[in-house]
Parts: C-alpha cells; sequence; structure tokens
C-alpha cells in the first residue's frame, strides 16, 4: 500500500471513528472539531468534510474520546507510512499511545533517578517540581542494536575493541537496554491557546532535560482555523513543525469560503515552513 492510500485509508477511519456533527449544517451545527461560536471555524469544517467526502455522522463524542482516538489512528497512519521507508531508516522501531514517561528512554534514564530524590526531600520537591518528565501522546523509540547486525556486511567493530564502548546504539554498552527516544508526537485534535501552551511547555522539557540527541519534536492536529494553529505553529525552537492531518483539503476548503485572513495566515505558516501535511511527518521521521 502506497503512502497516498494509507492517507485515505487514514481519513476514512478519522470520519467514521471520530468526526461527528450535531445538527445539520443549514441549521446551525458544526462538525465536533469547529469551534461552533466561530462561523468561519465551523465553514471550514463543513468543507472540509466535503473535501474528505466524510459522511455527517450525527451524534456526541467526548472530547477525550476524541483526542484518544485521534491520537490511536494517527500512530497506525505513521507506523505504516513510516515503515514504507524502512529501506531510509531501518531499525528496530516501537509506537505506542500509552502514556510512556520520557525517564524510560535513553536520553532521559536518568530523570527517573532523579523522580526518586525529589520524592525523598520536600526541598527538592518545591525547588524542581515534577514537570520535566513528559509523557507524550505517541512516541516513537528505536532499539539499540547487536555487533552481529552492526557487522552484518562486513567486519565493522568486535567485542574486544576498546572504541565505541558508549554510544547507545551499541546494545553491549548497555546493562539495561532502553530505546532510544526518536520522537514526541504531541496529538491535538483541536488547538485552544491552554492546550497550545502545553505543548511548547513539553517540548522545551524534552529539549533542556536530555542527555544526548533531541528527539523529533512535533505536533498533530485537526484544528480548522489557521489563527488557531498559528497559536501552535508560529515562532521556533521549541517544535520541530505542525502538522495538519488534511492540509490540502483544509487549503482548498479555506479558499472556497473567500477568507483572505485565514488564507493569508495559512501561507504564511506553510512557506514559513511551520504548518505541513500528514504525509509529509513520515518522510520528516526518516531524517
Amino acid at each position: 500500500m502506497s503512502i497516498p492510500e494509507l492517507r485515505a485509508e487514514y481519513h476514512s477511519r478519522v470520519c467514521a471513528n471520530i468526526i461527528r456533527v450535531n445538527r445539520a449544517r443549514d441549521e446551525g451545527g458544526y462538525p465536533n472539531f469547529a469551534d461552533g461560536s466561530n462561523r468561519a471555524s465551523s465553514n471550514i469544517a463543513w468543507n472540509l468534510l466535503d473535501k474528505l467526502k466524510c459522511s455527517a455522522i450525527f451524534g456526541g463524542i467526548s472530547g477525550q474520546t476524541a483526542g484518544d482516538l485521534f491520537e490511536s489512528e494517527t500512530k497506525d497512519f505513521l507506523e505504516a507510512a513510516f515503515g514504507l521507508l524502512r529501506h531510509l531508516r531501518p531499525g528496530r522501531w516501537m509506537y505506542t499511545t500509552e502514556r510512556t514517561a520520557i525517564s524510560g528512554f535513553e536520553q532521559y534514564a536518568h530523570l527517573a533517578r532523579l523522580a526518586e530524590l525529589i520524592d525523598q526531600n520536600s526541598e527538592l520537591a518545591s525547588a524542581l517540581g515534577g514537570d520535566y518528565i513528559v509523557e507524550p501522546d505517541i512516541v516513537i523509540g528505536r532499539f539499540a542494536v547487536s555487533d552481529d547486525e552492526i557487522n552484518a556486511n562486513e567486519q565493522i567493530i568486535n567485542s574486544e575493541s576498546s572504541i565505541a564502548q558508549f554510544t547507545p546504539l551499541r546494545l553491549s554498552n548497555r546493562a539495561t537496554q532502553q530505546p532510544s527516544l526518536h520522537a514526541s508526537i504531541s496529538c491535538k485534535w483541536t488547538i485552544r491557546s491552554d492546550r497550545s501552551q502545553n505543548t511548547r511547555t513539553e517540548a522545551l522539557n524534552l529539549i533542556r532535560n536530555r542527555k544526548g540527541h533531541i528527539p523529533h519534536i512535533v505536533a498533530v492536529t485537526a484544528e480548522p482555523l489557521p489563527s488557531r494553529l498559528a497559536a501552535l505553529a508560529l515562532g521556533t525552537g521549541d517544535l520541530d513543525c505542525v502538522y495538519h492531518f488534511a492540509l490540502q483539503e483544509l487549503t482548498e476548503s479555506i479558499a472556497e469560503i473567500e477568507n483572505e485572513d485565514q488564507m493569508e495566515m495559512l501561507n504564511m505558516l506553510v512557506q514559513g515552513q511551520r504548518l505541513r501535511d500528514i504525509s509529509d511527518l513520515p518522510f520528516d521521521l526518516a531524517i
């Protein structure tokens, strides 16, 4: 299956399992990823349903349930799509939407011991708090490789050698085998200002508290309003990039409502390399 086919399948599952509408469009209803109090948001979201060929499924679904399902569907898409690029980025990978603390990964293993010390010392607890241990919505980890794998094509290294004894990529270098955190993915079904701030805080914690390389730090969202996408996408230094679950269809949907302000903001985000489509993410993860 190709990545365009996987993307279409992803959209079909999002439409069937997550998107709900409260009332018909001519009755003032709106899809559950739109802000019903914002006319542009509602109109863009309705247009998106048409572009994605989503049938309007009436009913309700809690925000928590929608968010959890969005994480799961996005994880499944990325696992399948990234798997197609294994020739570009070989390795043994793990994908999960379980609330996995970053202290379970190579670059952040030291945080587990720090958490123990804080639990035992009230002064440390008041000074440091505990917000530095992030639990991303989706994590992708890479497992270390054995020397046999390293030497699969030719003799590159041997166990008697005194070099390359510290790199976490070699399985033989660690007593406890923890995967390296390859990507931390924040999933936001919609974007509000408080949610965007939380995502940025988590990203900065991932950057500041690591011992080793920075993982890919990205966000995926279905938010239809570019001005709200900007709350998360604008600026540099924390998130690598924001990915929309249907950027092409979003662009066409905004063009149809002829809202120059929203289209200008969308173009600025895309041309400024701060907003990409979900289909770009597997390729970016291969970098």
